[in-house]
């Protein structure tokens, strides 16, 4: 592949009443766009874009209201969704491969079962994976759980794990992203991707997840990659959901080139 070599760009990209910072390392190689887990910023990726080193054009950005990007008055998926089109714009990227974690993962499978000719290619690290647990008991669980960590948001923030917003607001994001991940939400989805996608998943649980939960729901994906063949699990590494990116950063790394040789490829063929 080659491309026109950008300068590397630090700053803000403005969409509807908010500011989203951005960085991009610039360079003439397949851009990569990161996007966060939940409640994350962009310094999650620092070990995974050094092991990919400068052959990419790396893209990061913090959300709404979390990392340095402003508060806003929409925090929905869909609100998300239109974030990632105004950093592309912003930056002029095209084809890029998307590497989401978490929250991230399921922000890149809906951007590319809308938008296939737009992507090279999506790595998902321990996101976008069916499940169905999500009951009005378990909703105001999770609701008096974020209300319960509010004190604590001021330090839970640099460890990407709050955000500058209220107990609520941190509630209803995690309700409705599990919402997405029904099995009647995200099979539809699943079904019209159709580029090179590629899974890196963690083993066990984490705060907030149950061990047995989560393996459940990580196996909930094997008939997803059995009916897709576009979908394909790259590795299951040891760490867990939360250490995923310093643990087995390499293995998110090496996903990302598998996905990049599966396209090129795919355009010499």
């Amino acid at each position: 592949m080659t491309s026109i070599k950008q300068s590397a760009w630090t700053g803000m990209v403005s969409i509807d009443d908010t500011a989203l910072a951005v960085t991009d390392t610039g360079g003439s190689g397949r851009p990569v766009v990161y996007l966060n887990g939940s409640y994350a910023d962009q310094s999650h990726w620092r070990r995974v874009i050094t092991d990919l080193g400068s052959g990419y054009r790396h893209i990061t950005y913090d959300e709404r209201a979390r990392g340095k990007s402003k508060r806003a008055g929409d925090y929905s998926f869909e609100a998300c969704l239109r974030d990632l089109d105004a950093v592309l714009t912003a930056r002029g990227v095209d084809r890029p491969i998307l590497v989401g974690w978490s929250y991230g993962a399921m922000l890149a499978v809906h951007w590319a079962a809308r938008n296939p000719d737009r992507i090279a290619g999506v790595v998902s690290v321990d996101g976008a994976m069916p499940h169905e647990w999500l009951d009005d008991a378990a909703r105001e669980q999770v609701r008096k759980l974020f209300r319960r960590m509010s004190p604590l948001f001021p330090i839970a923030r640099p460890l990407g794990l709050a955000a500058r917003m209220s107990a609520a607001q941190h509630a209803e994001i995690n309700i409705e992203i599990n919402e997405l991940c029904t099995p009647a939400a995200l099979n539809p989805v699943f079904d019209r991707v159709t580029v090179p996608t590629r899974y890196v998943l963690a083993t066990g649980g984490n705060l907030g997840g149950d061990p047995k939960l989560m393996e459940k729901i990580r196996a909930d994906l094997d008939p997803v990659v059995a009916r897709n063949p576009n979908i394909r699990v790259s590795a299951k590494v040891a760490s867990n959901h939360s250490k995923i990116l310093r643990k087995d950063f390499r293995a998110v790394a090496d996903a990302v080139r598998e996905v990049a040789a599966t396209r090129e490829h795919h355009n010499v063929g």
